[in-house]
């Protein structure tokens, strides 16, 4: 099985049990324009090879080395850096900074067990924060419901001496209707870190020539859903105006714990669609889940004006429920 190059813990895992030794180094503290934020991590092998980035390359050379050394003694280590204004430059940055950078060897510091637990945790998109007492050396694995807000702000950072790395599943977007709006929005979900898919059984409208470069289902929406897989870090919207393939679609939202339920229609469209939602057995609570009409309030009027409407009430309902 091949392992993301994204995942950057999993590629740790894997040189560790390989025999060749792995570090972690993560970014614990930074500066408002560094190129990294906080939580940003790279894997570092006792052979030398790295994956992942820390900085962008302002600090990088002098974070591998320190990781090898760690390898050698088994000890974490804390490092802090000055990037000059010449250096951030030449990286695109407007100006430097301190960066602090956390080191980990797999093994001598972080529990095998505790990384190999975290891992699995991240490819079953379940939500998990890694701790640990930079005083103590404490390390532990928690739930979100231990620091929300940090889940809700995708976060990570310090509470005292305790760094928490946030570790949230990917953001997804399910679109049902490959209608004008959808190709406008599509794109939009993609440039904001949003992995979509658009659920449309009518292939003439959700066709790779209409959209190029987006995962298409031509199930029904109910099912392409459940294929899916919806979880707390997936939007859903609904784009056909059409009962028949809207409704199967918000009816299993409403079931989901996904954070975002959006269904284009006017107001008068709407209260005939919790008529019908309120007919099949849905309570006025998981009805209010619905953001209907789409999108915030701006005055929008064309196909990607209204996009924009809808990917910003996504990112306000991500970002300040």
């Amino acid at each position: 099985m091949t392992t993301d190059l994204n995942d950057i813990p999993a590629i740790a895992l894997k040189w560790h049990r390989a025999g060749t030794g792995a570090a972690l180094a993560t970014v614990v503290e930074t500066w408002g324009s560094a190129p990294r934020p906080v939580g940003s991590q790279l894997a570092i092998s006792g052979q030398g090879d790295i994956m992942g980035s820390v900085s962008g390359g302002c600090v990088e050379g002098a974070v591998v080395v320190e990781a090898i050394d760690a390898l050698d003694d088994g000890t974490p280590r804390l490092l802090e850096y000055g990037v000059s204004d010449d250096e951030a430059f030449a990286v695109g940055l407007a100006c430097g900074g301190t960066i602090r950078v956390l080191v980990e060897p797999v093994g001598a510091a972080i529990p095998v067990q505790m990384l190999s637990d975290l891992v699995e945790a991240r490819a079953a998109s379940k939500p998990i924060a890694y701790t640990v007492d930079t005083e103590s050396w404490a390390r532990g694995l928690a739930a979100a419901d231990a620091f929300p807000e940090r889940f809700r702000s995708d976060k990570s950072g310090f509470e005292g001496s305790l760094f928490v790395a946030v570790h949230n599943p990917p953001l997804r977007m399910a679109v049902i209707g490959g209608v004008h709006i959808a190709q406008s929005l599509l794109p939009m979900a993609r440039a904001a870190g949003f992995s979509p898919v658009l659920i449309d059984p009518r292939e003439a409208f959700a066709s790779a020539e209409r959209f190029p470069e987006t995962a298409l289902r031509h199930d029904w929406p109910d099912a392409a859903l459940a294929e899916f897989g919806i979880d707390t870090r997936t939007a859903i919207v609904t784009l056909t105006h059409d009962p028949k393939l809207d409704d199967p679609a918000i009816q299993a939202a409403l079931g989901s714990d996904c954070f975002y339920l959006g269904c284009l229609g006017s107001t008068r469209t709407h209260a005939k669609r919790v008529a019908r939602l309120t007919e099949a057995g849905f309570t006025p609570a998981q009805i209010a889940r619905i953001h209907a009409p789409v999108g915030l309030d701006i005055g929008a009027k064309s196909p990607a004006e209204i996009a924009v409407s809808i990917m910003a009430q996504i990112i306000q309902t991500l970002r300040q429920s």
